[in-house]
């Protein structure tokens, strides 16, 4: 167990404090949860940057860090929902796991075929990334129907954009893959 995958273990187990933390009894949760939530956000950045600049990217690294980035993200975003009467904060979070599960799905299937490169990681996506951990901290710091809640959910919902965008240069670098010619033609 290297660094970089102690790190991700942390996130990991900062999990269920989350879930605990927010449905405590205490007026104070609110900014607890999103000090819990920025730890984590702050941990995949440092886990990535430790794994390449200590040269300790391992296999298991590689397969547990996204998991734990896209448990931590729909896991907060189920809290939400939850305490929020919101549509839009709703379809928004629906849009953003249905996107982590199509794209997750779409990058296991490329790297059977030897073609992961073809969906390496854009601009977008990280765009899409900082939008959604932003509007997420913002979310879990704020009282639902507060002034600060209303600006985290308009984030959350230009995340979710975002989302869609990413996830169409996702599927039309990996298209020539999905519907090769020869299909096409019979």
């Amino acid at each position: 167990m290297n660094i970089p995958n102690i790190l991700t273990s942390v996130r990991i187990f900062m999990i269920p404090v989350l879930v605990a933390v927010y449905y405590l009894p205490w007026e104070g949760r609110f900014h607890a949860c999103a000090i819990i939530f920025a730890l984590a956000a702050v941990t995949d950045w440092l886990d990535g940057y430790l794994a390449r600049k200590l040269n300790q990217t391992t296999a298991f690294g590689a397969f547990f860090d996204p998991v734990a980035d896209k448990l931590m993200v729909s896991i907060a975003l189920v809290l939400l929902v939850a305490s929020y009467s919101n549509p839009l904060l709703t379809l928004a979070s629906a849009v953003i796991v249905g996107r982590e599960i199509v794209i997750s799905a779409l990058r296991e299937w490329m790297a059977e075929m030897g073609k992961r490169a073809s969906v390496a990681v854009s601009y977008i996506g990280k765009l899409k990334t900082t939008m959604q951990m932003l509007a997420i901290f913002i979310l879990l710091g704020s009282r639902p129907g507060s002034f600060e809640s209303h600006i985290g959910e308009a984030v959350l919902i230009a995340a979710a954009l975002l989302t869609l965008w990413s996830m169409y240069i996702y599927l039309k670098a990996a298209w020539p893959e999905l519907m090769p010619k020869e299909s096409v033609e019979k």
